[in-house]
């Protein structure tokens, strides 16, 4: 579980959601035993996909952020609902490259030239598809870009994952900042200039969670919302509005495996049935197998 915040500052121009992933991220590391470059990309990708579920209003609401590109790492996904449970996976998770000049992991390189897509599903007749060229494919950067041209909401988006030597997460977080419709005008100002001197979010977790020995998750975060907007004047500053759990969840199921062998069509079914007399899926997500018998494949057979 990981824990995170909603808040909003002082005259109400504009609305924060903040949490600190560090469990999530491991457990997603663990699971699809990535390398250091690609935890970074998924990290990232998850951190982020769970603040935009906990933004959603209906319970039952769910989005799915998915990074293509033509680089190595082909293609970073993850879904969440308004819970805040998150599921994601990487599709090349032994992607590596070379560090980048400033000694730091090459995700916009893992990626390449590609798009990003945000699809929600919010209940209605159709869900909201919004698409947008990369931008640098370092993930935050591209999601900034996406609020502004894909929902003209103007936003901010920092993320950080840390690894350490033994490739476990060491540091992982997130914020997303959005300009509310009656924003002061001085508010954007000057979150421009904090915003521009800002160290790292990793950096920002590290320095809290040295100076938090004894806080509980709950305390150390409300003390990284202070550490990040006391740095703005004081009508600008953040008030904690809720606190909210963000964590890993896969909600895969025998049944929902067979509804995706129910898809690939008769001819291939029969062909399994004939040529292997069993079948083995693996959830993408959570990497957990599912095992059908020929007797099952037949029952499925019948009812295609």
């Amino acid at each position: 579980m990981s824990n995170a915040l909603i808040a909003i500052d002082k005259s109400k121009s504009f609305r924060i959601y903040l949490a600190v992933t560090t469990e999530m991220v491991e457990k997603a590391r663990r699971i699809h035993n990535t390398t250091p470059l690609a935890t970074a990309g998924l990290g990232r990708v998850l951190t982020a996909a769970g603040l935009m579920g906990i933004m959603m209003k209906g319970q039952r609401d769910k989005l799915t952020v998915q990074f293509k590109g033509e680089g190595p790492a082909r293609q970073i996904l993850a879904t969440a609902d308004a819970a805040g449970h998150v599921k994601g996976y990487i599709a090349n998770p032994d992607v590596d490259l070379p560090l980048k000049s400033n000694g730091k992991l090459d995700v916009g390189g893992s990626l390449g030239e590609g798009t990003l897509t945000v699809i929600k599903d919010l209940g209605l007749k159709d869900p909201y598809v919004g698409s947008i060229a990369l931008v640098s494919g370092e993930i935050a950067e591209d999601l900034t870009a996406y609020y502004y041209i894909s929902e003209q909401q103007n936003s901010s988006v920092a993320l950080g994952v840390k690894v350490d030597r033994d490739y476990s997460v060491m540091h992982a977080g997130g914020m997303i900042i959005q300009m509310l419709p009656d924003a002061e005008e001085e508010s954007i100002s000057a979150l421009e200039e904090m915003l521009k001197d800002l160290p790292p979010m990793t950096t920002l977790i590290e320095d809290v969670a040295g100076r938090s020995a004894g806080l509980s998750e709950s305390g150390m975060l409300e003390k990284l919302l202070a550490e990040i907007f006391d740095r703005l004047p004081e009508n600008y500053r953040a008030e904690k509005l809720e606190e909210r759990e963000i964590k890993w969840e896969c909600d895969c199921s025998h049944e929902r495996l067979e509804k995706a062998l129910i898809t690939i069509g008769k001819d291939d079914m029969r062909e399994i049935i004939e040529e292997d007399g069993q079948a083995e899926l693996v959830c993408q997500f959570c990497t957990k197998k599912y095992f059908f018998t020929k007797e099952q494949l037949e029952e499925l057979y019948k009812q295609m």
